[in-house]
């Protein structure tokens, strides 16, 4: 198994075990035989673990999980992983994500080059032809926001607001399903997008405010588990 398929599968062990013992996990003998790996790979394992803050080792104790994992960069791994956030974290992260994407709008009617503005042309070009099709915006609508925050020309701001999205990649396909809230989503890109050609900041923050805003069902199907249909 890759390095990049045995981490979220380690973590997701990690955390079930842990939830059952008091927080903490099988030694690397446990899990070098529980996965049939030699020890080494465990410990190379356990230590980028270590080092993105998701377990600790006490001395003469063990390895434990940490409690408190808000990190961004937490949430995403375990987001990834497939291991299920607590709501509370996901509606904090999905608060922040929204912050940063009206701040975003502004910045970006002033810093927009041509390829950006080309590249939002294409996004709503395709999302134009998925709706004809009946299909969802789920991809598109994702792309439109992360252009808008590459559109600042901050990469930093980028990486964070991508990050954001990987908490949320799993549900937007449920909310899309409903055809209505493809078209709405639409039309509202299309205003944001006309307000960033004309370079107008404000209206572009404005528009982003009441679009993010007006969605309040998507926030509350992000808390919803997964398994959970009725909202359809």
């Amino acid at each position: 198994m890759q390095e990049n398929q045995f981490l979220p599968t380690l973590a997701s062990h990690l955390l079930k075990v842990a939830k059952s013992n008091s927080g903490k996990a099988p030694s690397e003998r446990e899990l070098a035989e529980h996965f049939e790996v030699s020890r080494g790979q465990i410990r190379e394992a356990l230590a980028i673990l270590e080092a993105m803050e998701l377990i600790e080792r006490r001395a003469k104790s063990g390895i434990y999980v940490k409690e408190n994992q808000h990190g961004i960069e937490q949430m995403a791994f375990y987001a990834r992983a497939g291991i299920p956030l607590e709501p509370l974290q996901i509606y904090e992260a999905v608060e922040v994500r929204k912050i940063h994407e009206i701040q975003a709008a502004e910045l970006a009617a002033e810093r927009a080059t041509e390829e950006n503005f080309e590249r939002l042309r294409e996004i709503l070009k395709a999302s134009e032809e998925r709706i004809a099709d009946g299909q969802g915006l789920a991809r598109l609508d994702h792309e439109f926001h992360l252009e808008i925050v590459r559109a600042t020309q901050n990469s930093i701001f980028h990486n964070i607001c991508t990050t954001f999205y990987v908490l949320s990649e799993t549900r937007l396909p449920v909310y899309f399903e409903k055809e209505e809230r493809s078209r709405k989503s639409h039309a509202d890109h299309m205003q944001i997008f006309d307000a960033l050609v004309h370079r107008d900041g404000s209206l572009a923050k404005a528009l982003m405010n009441s679009h993010l805003r007006n969605a309040r069902s998507y926030w509350t199907e992000l808390l919803e588990p997964s398994g959970d249909d009725t909202s359809k």
